[in-house]
């Protein structure tokens, strides 16, 4: 299937789901030419902030191929992921996405998330209306070191 098939199945997921009452999103992951998994939004019906259909998506190709690294899938979205649903794609090792409608498109319907995207490329420190601060435990041996020694 091409790139523009594997398009298709998203909207198409994407459809499905808004005649189910739900947002207009679909994603399909894909590796070798094989879709691995599906996902739509579910952020209302799960009452799931973090349901987007690419999420969904990456969760089940996880547990479809047992393991948290994705590299060699591609992602394809119906709609312009999302900075949540980017950077969930690069901690996985995904290197390639493919959307249909971008940010631009959904901006009419209030569908857009270039105001986050935009918020995100501040300072995390700077950004009005959110809060951002570290209060380090006096804690001994830390978390990140009691970690690193049950890993041998």
């Amino acid at each position: 299937m091409t790139d523009k098939q594997f398009l298709q199945q998203a909207i198409a997921l994407a459809r499905r789901n808004i005649e189910k009452g739900g947002r207009p999103f679909g994603a399909v992951i894909v590796k070798d030419g094989n879709i691995i998994s599906e996902g739509v939004n579910q952020m209302a019906e799960l009452n799931d902030p973090t349901a987007h259909a690419e999420l969904l998506a990456l969760r089940h190709a996880g547990q479809a191929l047992r393991q948290t690294r994705l590299e060699g899938c591609v992602v394809y979205a119906s709609g312009q992921p999302c900075p949540m649903c980017l950077a969930a794609m690069r901690m996985a090792g995904i290197t390639r996405a493919v959307y249909a409608y971008s940010n631009a498109d959904a901006q009419p319907y209030g569908l857009s998330t270039e105001v986050i995207a935009l918020a995100l490329r501040a300072d995390p420190h700077e950004q009005a209306g959110f809060s951002f601060t570290q209060q380090k435990p006096d804690d001994e041996p830390s978390l990140y070191a009691q970690w690193q020694t049950h890993q041998h």
